[in-house]
């Protein structure tokens, strides 16, 4: 198949997490034999950031992790109908403007020759639903979304079965543990800021049970406002700033563990949608520790895969038995591999958008031979 997606960008993941998964599921498809190319808007504000903040070098880590990935930049100019002729599948990113979002649609139905669908990977269907609303999606032949709380959203507003959960899942060819184990010391967090809607519980799950352990505390991330790094120093805390993603399993390779703080929509608003962080995270061999989120569709094994902490002390007593215990360690190292190269790798999810769009040309093909009414 001739497969193009439409992404925010493919380049960046300066706070933009879905690049993660993109990269990953956009190179299993290519490996399989699939031509495929992404599109990012000019001047997206993530890569833009990050050249801001680290020049082109900021894209050598990317380029050298995903040298097989295409990706091109178009503007107001460029002609859709032509960036999308003789392709098979579109996948149109959320973080998308409506305008173009709405003009595919309309190319759809002009021209049917290929498969569209919407892929949503954020919590704005509940936090900013008339963001959602914005977008015309009747061109549009279903919707991919990351979880099944959201698809649930998607079904209330008349999608029915044209709405697949596609959940997040990590690179393997990438995120995988060291091939030689050194020294690992302290406990490392990689995350943004964002608009500090989990600041009480990054204070709760990180910042004092990671003290109050004993365990230095390393942290990346961007969008850390004045009074966030004050926090940070005030708890001790060591903080580099942004990191290139394809970076972080050599940054998980130092530490000794790692700790998951969901965002308030994810243990609230849209409960059971795990991010992108724990695949990464148990793919590449490091032991976690997460504050409470409630895992509705058994996607992981808590307490084999990793151990969950009720409150911020259960917190501290995690971190200290995972410093005493290597047995304890490796236990947890050992099931989240398993958990995520049997069930949550980009080949898994490659493999389950094809049985998808398949699905789709079915239909569509039976609907073509019924006879007309």
């Amino acid at each position: 198949m001739n497969i193009v997606y439409f992404t925010h960008s493919l380049l960046s993941c300066w706070n933009h997490g879905n690049a993660h998964f993109l990269r990953g599921v956009l190179r299993e498809l290519g490996a399989a034999g699939h031509e495929v190319q992404a599109f990012e808007p000019e001047g997206n504000w993530s890569l833009t950031n990050l050249l801001a903040d680290h020049g082109a070098e900021g894209l050598t880590a990317f380029r050298q992790a995903y040298p097989e990935l295409r990706t091109r930049s178009y503007g107001a100019k460029d002609d859709l109908l032509e960036m999308v002729d003789g392709v098979d599948l579109v996948i149109v990113h959320e973080w998308n403007d409506p305008s173009l979002v709405a003009t595919l649609g309309m190319l759809r139905r002009g021209y049917g020759h290929f498969t569209l669908l919407f892929h949503d990977t954020h919590h704005r269907a509940v936090s900013d639903p008339d963001a959602i609303r914005a977008f015309d999606l009747s061109g549009y032949d279903g919707v991919l979304a990351f979880g099944e709380a959201l698809s649930d959203v998607y079904r209330r507003r008349g999608w029915g079965k044209r709405v697949w959960t596609w959940h997040e899942a990590a690179d393997l060819r990438h995120f995988h543990p060291p091939q030689q184990e050194g020294e690992r010391q302290g406990l490392v967090w990689i995350g943004n800021w964002g608009d500090g809607e989990r600041t009480a519980e990054l204070q709760d799950y990180l910042l004092q049970p990671a003290s109050a352990a004993g365990f230095p505390l390393d942290i990346y991330g961007v969008r850390y406002p004045v009074e966030a790094i004050a926090m940070l120093q005030r708890h001790g805390v060591t903080y580099h700033g942004w990191a290139p993603n394809a970076c972080a399993p050599d940054i998980f390779a130092r530490h000794l563990a790692t700790i998951h703080v969901p965002r308030h929509y994810y243990t609230q608003l849209l409960p059971g949608i795990p991010t992108i962080r724990i695949f990464e995270a148990l793919a590449c061999g490091i032991p976690l520790v997460s504050a409470p989120w409630v895992d509705s569709e058994a996607l992981f094994r808590p307490g084999e895969d990793f151990l969950f902490a009720r409150d911020g002390a259960e917190m501290t007593r995690h971190l200290r038995a995972l410093a005493a215990d290597p047995k304890l360690r490796a236990s947890l190292v050992h099931s989240g591999l398993e958990t995520v190269r049997s069930r949550h790798s980009c080949a898994h999810r490659a493999h389950e958008l094809l049985d998808i769009v398949g699905a789709l040309r079915q239909d569509a093909g039976a609907a073509s031979m019924e006879p007309a009414a």
